[in-house]
């Protein structure tokens, strides 16, 4: 697949985004929440962020997707994502992992490793945190940084877009993976689901960026920028190999 086929493909995925509005469950931090939801909203999915785990079963099946993300790993998460995956996996729904500061936690690389092999069908990563778990065949790695990589361990493919705004920002690669929740909800390749939404994201940093005076202005113009970008934002700006 080109560059170009990647741009086409994208545009299409947003475009059943918008139309579809699949629902996301997100298992995230409370920092990440409020911007995670934003941004799902933005571009018409809609979210879920319960962690009861006396009702998560039923918000998974109701959803198209799950996304897990670790940077709050408490007691009740320990139960709940657990929960989570199970009906996702029993259910068919594709399911991300973004294993937030594993770097950092001998306990938390102990449970994400353990949630590695409940089959992700994404890992969503920035470089420190790639390098402590081991990949494995079939899952999709997307290592997010100024160079941002996706690969499935056959395809790869490296995008330059994005812009250094979105390191002063709190929860941006929360965010990034809540979107390609949504795209995972709509795209049964999960190695272009994760490529076209880690895309778009980027250009609508671009886009953002242009108009913001600085980081507290940046999320607003981030939600305004993935409201409107489209395909045309899309081939002009993709910097993709």
């Amino acid at each position: 697949m080109t560059p170009e086929d990647l741009c086409t493909r994208a545009a299409a995925s947003l475009r059943q985004v918008r139309e579809e509005r699949p629902k996301v469950h997100v298992l995230t931090n409370f920092v990440a929440m409020n911007v995670s939801a934003n941004v799902l909203l933005a571009v018409g999915a809609i979210p879920s962020m319960t962690i009861d785990d006396t009702v998560i079963e039923e918000f998974v099946g109701s959803a198209r997707s799950l996304v897990v993300n670790l940077g709050q790993l408490d007691p009740w998460r320990k139960i709940s994502v657990p929960m989570a995956i199970a009906a996702a996996n029993r259910l068919g729904r594709p399911w991300l992992l973004d294993p937030v500061k594993v770097d950092r936690s001998g306990r938390r690389l102990a449970f994400a490793r353990m949630l590695m092999d409940l089959r992700p069908a994404v890992i969503r990563c920035n470089r420190d945190e790639v390098g402590t778990l081991e990949g494995a065949p079939g899952i999709v790695v997307a290592e997010t940084g100024e160079v941002d990589h996706v690969t499935d361990g056959g395809r790869r493919f490296e995008m330059a877009n994005g812009h250094p705004l979105m390191d002063r920002v709190t929860a941006m690669g929360c965010a990034a993976s809540a979107l390609t929740g949504a795209f995972l909800a709509v795209e049964a390749d999960a190695f272009l689901a994760t490529a076209s939404a880690i895309l778009i994201y980027g250009i609508a940093g671009e886009m953002a960026a242009e108009k913001a005076a600085g980081p507290g202005t940046f999320p607003a113009h981030l939600l305004d920028a993935l409201y409107r970008i489209d395909i045309d934002d899309i081939r002009e700006r993709a910097k993709v190999t």
